[in-house]
């Protein structure tokens, strides 16, 4: 626990104008960003007698190690720099409003030649129009059937669409008339997207018109004795009116608002956003978040509107933002939503009328919404509180290991050999900071030597990063990658991964900041920079393997535990616990113990081990079938520089496979549309390189196919099984 006098600025140092400021923890984290007016006013509140702060307050400025600040022009640059830095840090003491699930959205893909509509869940993308939320996504498809008789646009994806223009004929919508099938040509691109431009316009509210022109056409082809086509403009009102219904009228003024409200208790808030467009209630959505610092309902309401408009312009910002208590100061937020969306808008408190009323129904949400949360989170914090707890005694810990760090060995029979890294923080998932690893120090299957060689890959760059920022308490230089033992079972790589290890006594290079050795900590299957390019960003953003754990799980028994221990022990960490879960009896094996820690089947502490081992199995399993897939799919071809996508296909289509094109000469390939000389002698000299594949094998009835069947290795479907295959080896993963 830090004491804020340490960190705290001089006198006259602070600026006294608007600005934002960061306070950061030991490991340079930002911890927590805000704005102020006056910087020198509001840093001043920070530094004084703790026993004067706020609970919350007082355990923030305690956790942080040193704070800093940026200077800004107004305070409207302030707010939007703070949610900037809030979305680019996600510090630990903000307000973070969790959305309580991932609401569908009524997308219109006004960007694409003939726009689809459909149920879209996740970010928002350029060029397409939202309508809602909605609480459920069959609330989304009741909609839009209603809607199809009058306005038929596409709804199909991109391969049913393209299938039935090369078919030429249309889905079964596109037959009963709920579909214009444009992908038979139908319609026009012109005409198919004005019918959709109809179709946002009816969702946005515009429905008089609509209903007054198809009531026009009924009577018109009533008067001329076209009975059936009158019938059908009826049945076409009566949806329109129906879908209507669904969106009760709320406010008689047609009026586009947003309604927010907070429900609140000293821990935790709930918001919910009522988005009345046209007078009608078109969507709803709620958030709940920890209180984490001390805030009054204005900055509540300050945080929700920055989460909700922070990255929306135009009309997505309404004209009026009824709110239950305005920011402090107001006026820099409103002149914020005007910025956004681009002309004026109101923000203020509902006092009487129509407003008011529907203002105290979004309230009631609001608290009904946080009893279920706090009903809900009650068993779920007692239920992990215990779990760490038993852990902790179990494997007689001084403290709740509050982040666990769980580790797994993938492969098929050796093969694509890979490992997962998962987190779990307060016995919850933090997929943010998951990793994968390659395993590259050696070829071949060895769960116990491919678990030294990710734990020595981890933590040798967590001694790097705290070597770099200077954390060294006894002033002595950070401790080298180890010197390792005899090459054993466990330990016959290097701490690097890449190279066999030292000889006894020997004591390898540890990268330092002018280091070039390379680290092959992966997120996406590929090397990384040179260790001190990836380690060099000084802004506080997360970075790969900074942080360290309270409790290392491995998945397996006695050897894994005693691997990953080594490794700890080379690099000179003695202050992280390290146990594995046995997959066959579910133990729990410690370093140095013959026998195992048997937790009661029942045990909270047992199922969270269970959790994080069974994530971890899930995430390398998952990219090492990712790997394999994408080996099999390679071809001689993708080696060849220059050669992309196209021209292989060029080249496969020409010759037929990869085996007649091994046997074509330079000339022959010229002849390829696209295929200059040069490509041309490239091609036949990677060609020469690579050994033939393996012959397909019919694997019904064993006989060798014929070798001129067409080549799929260049990315077609129905690849030919080879004798290397998994399926033939009928191998095992792990």
């Amino acid at each position: 626990m830090a004491d804020p006098s340490s960190y705290r600025p001089k006198p006259g140092s602070i600026p006294d104008s608007p600005g934002v400021y960061r306070f950061r923890d030991e490991h340079r984290r930002v911890i927590y960003v805000g704005k102020a007016k006056s910087l020198r006013q509001r840093l001043a509140n920070y530094f004084q007698d703790l026993a004067g702060l706020h609970p919350r307050t007082r355990t923030m400025v305690t956790t942080a190690a040193s704070v800093e600040w940026t200077v800004v022009s107004t305070e409207v640059e302030a707010l939007q720099l703070e949610y900037s830095w809030i979305k680019e840090y996600d510090p630990r003491f903000n307000v973070k409003y969790r959305d309580d699930k991932s609401y569908p959205y009524l997308a219109v893909t006004m960007n694409e030649e003939f726009p689809r509509v459909q149920v879209m869940r996740g970010h928002k993308k350029k060029g397409v129009r939202y309508f809602g939320p909605y609480a459920h996504a069959w609330a989304i498809r009741d909609t839009v059937d209603l809607l199809l008789r009058v306005f038929p646009v596409r709804t199909c994806s991109a391969g049913v669409f393209k299938n039935a223009a090369r078919t030429g004929r249309p889905c079964l919508l596109g037959y009963i008339g709920k579909c214009s099938a444009p992908c038979v040509g139908r319609i026009s691109p012109d005409d198919h997207w004005e019918l959709a431009d109809e179709f946002c316009d009816f969702m946005t509210g515009r429905t008089g018109t609509y209903l007054r022109r198809l009531e026009k056409q009924m009577m018109e082809a009533a008067e001329e004795m076209e009975y059936e086509r009158a019938a059908r403009l009826r049945d076409d009102i009566e949806a329109l009116k129906k879908a209507m219904e669904k969106n009760a009228v709320v406010l008689a003024d047609a009026t586009d608002a947003d309604l927010i409200a907070v429900a609140e208790d000293e821990l935790e808030a709930a918001v919910q956003i009522f988005h009345v467009r046209g007078g009608r209630v078109r969507g709803q959505r709620g958030w709940v978040t920890d209180k984490v610092e001390d805030i009054t309902t204005g900055a509540l309401v300050e945080h929700a509107l920055q989460q909700l408009y922070g990255e929306e312009t135009g009309d997505a910002v309404p004209k009026e933002v009824l709110v239950p208590a305005l920011p402090d100061p107001v006026e820099p937020v409103q002149e914020w939503l005007t910025g956004r969306r681009g002309s004026a808008v109101s923000l203020r408190v509902p006092q009487r009328g129509d407003k008011r009323a529907l203002m105290e129904t979004v309230e009631r949400n609001a608290q009904h919404a946080l009893v279920l949360h706090k009903t809900k989170r009650a068993s779920d914090l007692t239920t992990r509180s215990r779990a760490l707890e038993e852990i902790a005694e179990a494997l007689d810990l001084d403290s709740a290991p509050l982040r666990i760090e769980c580790y797994d060995i993938s492969h098929l029979q050796g093969d694509d050999v890979v490992a997962s890294m998962v987190v779990f923080e307060d016995g919850l998932q933090r997929k943010s900071e998951y990793r994968r690893f390659q395993i590259k120090g050696f070829e071949g299957q060895d769960d116990v030597r491919s678990m030294h060689e990710v734990i020595t890959r981890r933590f040798r760059r967590y001694l790097a990063e705290k070597e770099r920022t200077g954390e060294w308490t006894d002033g002595e230089p950070a401790p080298t990658a180890g010197s390792p033992t005899s090459p054993t079972a466990g330990s016959a790589t290097s701490p690097t991964g890449g190279s066999p290890a030292a000889p006894t006594g020997g004591s390898p290079a540890t990268p330092t900041n002018g280091s070039a050795a390379t680290s092959f900590d992966e997120a996406a299957g590929v090397s990384e920079a040179p260790l001190t390019d990836a380690l060099k960003d000084d802004d506080g953003r997360p970075k790969r393997f900074a942080y360290p754990p309270q409790l290392v799980v491995v998945d397996g028994g006695q050897p894994q535990v005693a691997a990953a221990k080594r490794a700890l022990d080379e690099l000179g960490i003695d202050d992280i616990a390290v146990c594995g879960l046995a997959k066959r009896l579910e133990e729990v094996w410690l370093p140095d113990d013959d026998d195992p820690v048997v937790l009661p089947r029942t045990s909270e502490g047992l199922y969270l081990l269970q959790r994080v081992r069974d994530e971890a199995h899930r995430f390398a399993i998952t990219y090492q079938r990712t790997k394999r897939a994408k080996r099999f799919r390679s071809s001689p071809l993708d080696d060849v520089p220059g050669l992309g996508e196209t021209r292989k296909q060029a080249l496969i289509k020409h010759f037929g496979s990869v085996k007649k094109l091994r046997s074509a000469t330079i000339d022959q390939i010229c002849d390829v549309p696209g295929i200059g000389r040069k490509t041309a002698e490239t091609i036949v000299a990677a060609l020469a390189q690579a050994a033939p594949p393996a012959p397909a094998v019919n694997t019904a009835t064993g006989e060798i196919m014929d070798e001129e069947e067409p080549d799929t290795t260049a990315g077609s479907p129905g690849e030919p099984v080879t004798a290397g295959a998994p399926e033939e080896r009928r191998g095992q993963e792990t």
